[in-house]
């Protein structure tokens, strides 16, 4: 007598349960060994943060030459260093690790701590190329605000003192909500490849 095979007992998984089942998935009991029993939260996994959470690409040193990336970022092609634009003094680029899209740094060439140490060249284009990124942030997303300063010093802020930066960060209205306030996690809408593009683009020419 032929006895046909019993499929075996899976567990329902998260995709069976968007397929249809009565349960959302969040509400799924599922065991697994060592595992625990699945909570009530979702979970947004952001490998990529750990590098900044371990301070991985900082400079060893404060000189020019202890790995600093503003000193290195002007040696790379555009796409490859996230650059926006390049003057004479200053040049552009994107935040690796951007509070809402869009954000950029303003930054000098020369390896500088302190506002007070730029010349006036530098000061003028500083100023100047940062007239053009809110120009340039306003026509390619529509922002409807802005923050915009220097954190000078490790004890204001600065993730990388030594080398002076000039933050220019886009904001929409109910950009600020329980997702960074509460849950300490920023979602970002776009890569940083294609928001490069798309405010390069955008640049006001001379």
């Amino acid at each position: 007598m032929s006895v046909e095979p019993k499929e075996p007992d899976l567990p329902q998984t998260r995709l069976d349960a968007a397929g249809g089942g009565d349960q959302p998935p969040w509400d799924l009991e599922e065991e697994r060994g060592g595992a625990g029993v699945p909570d009530s939260f979702q979970r947004l996994w952001t490998p990529h943060r750990m590098a900044y959470i371990k301070g991985e690409g900082k400079p060893t040193g404060s000189g020019p030459g202890d790995g600093c990336p503003f000193c290195e970022i002007p040696e790379m092609d555009d796409e490859e260093g996230l650059i926006v634009a390049r003057g004479e003094a200053v040049f552009v680029v994107l935040n690796l690790y951007p509070y809402n899209s869009g954000h950029l740094m303003v930054v000098p060439y020369r390896h500088i701590a302190d506002y007070t140490e730029l010349d006036d060249a530098e000061t003028a284009e500083l100023a100047a190329y940062t007239k053009r990124a809110l120009t340039a942030l306003r026509k390619a997303s529509g922002a409807q605000g802005f923050n915009v300063g220097l954190n000078l010093g490790a004890v204001a802020g600065a993730g990388i003192a030594a080398h002076l930066h000039q933050h220019v960060v886009p904001r929409w209205g109910g950009d600020t909500n329980f997702m960074p306030v509460i849950g300490r996690t920023k979602v970002l809408p776009q890569l940083l490849r294609d928001t490069r593009r798309l405010v390069a683009d955008a640049w006001p020419q001379d």
